[in-house]
This record gives C-alpha cells, sequence and structure tokens, in this order.
C-alpha cells in the first residue's frame, strides 16, 4: 500500500514535534492505530473532527492545517507534490492547492518547481486583472 499524501505531511509534522503516534494520538484524543493507518495510507479522508484534533495536537501552521484539511478532502495529491512544498516554506496554500488541482492531458507531466511558477503565474496574472 502506498503512503498517502496526508500520511507524509502528518507524520513529518509529527516528527518535527518529537512525538511518537502514541503521544501525538494521547493529545488528539484520536486512536494511535488510527492515526498509524492515516500516516501508512491504509486510511484517508478523516472526519472534519478527527482533522482539528490532530491539527490542534500537531500545533500545525497555518499553510500545513490548510494542506492537512486540502489532502484528507483530496485524496490523489501526489506525495513528492507534498515533500516539495514542506521543502518550500515560499509556496503558499494557494499555489500548493492550485498545483495539486491541475489536469495533465497525456503521459507528459512538468516536475514541482514547474508547477508552482506556473500557479504563481496564474495568480498574478488573476491579481492584475481584478
Amino acid at each position: 500500500m502506498a503512503q498517502s499524501a496526508l500520511g507524509i505531511l502528518l507524520r513529518n509534522l509529527r516528527e518535527e514535534r518529537n512525538l511518537t503516534l502514541r503521544e501525538l494520538a494521547q493529545l488528539a484524543e484520536v486512536d494511535h492505530a488510527y492515526v498509524h493507518r492515516l500516516e501508512t495510507g491504509a486510511k484517508e479522508a478523516p472526519s472534519d473532527e478527527v482533522i482539528a484534533k490532530l491539527i490542534r495536537a500537531l500545533k500545525a501552521p497555518k499553510r500545513e492545517a490548510e494542506m492537512i484539511r486540502f489532502l484528507a478532502a483530496n485524496t490523489a495529491v501526489e506525495t513528492g507534490l507534498v515533500e516539495y512544498v514542506r521543502s518550500d516554506a515560499t509556496v503558499t496554500f494557494d499555489e500548493f492547492a492550485g498545483a495539486a488541482s491541475m489536469v495533465f492531458r497525456g503521459t507528459a507531466r512538468p516536475d514541482y518547481a514547474t508547477r508552482i511558477a506556473r500557479v504563481r503565474r496564474f495568480l498574478k496574472e488573476d491579481d492584475n486583472d481584478g
């Protein structure tokens, strides 16, 4: 079973806070096995209540909290995109969501930096039009 983008983000945030699965589960008042299933991709699309508890327990920054909510509702996002965005603090949530929502024809996929650049151009053009 492939790890989900949501799972990667949750694990990354948990490890940044130096929490074990059990510690996070206890802080969030969620079963530790459920948190494990979310992190490994065995479970996707948790309830809004569980998401809110995890965000609070992880003390997730605003961008990451928005990403968690987005990933819970959009399970097909590539894990590599989440890893790329986490490594580049200049990428906003709107840029992430735009890149994650891109639809491609054929088999060619631009790299993540190219996708973010395209979204930034689009958002800039949209701001200039408004």
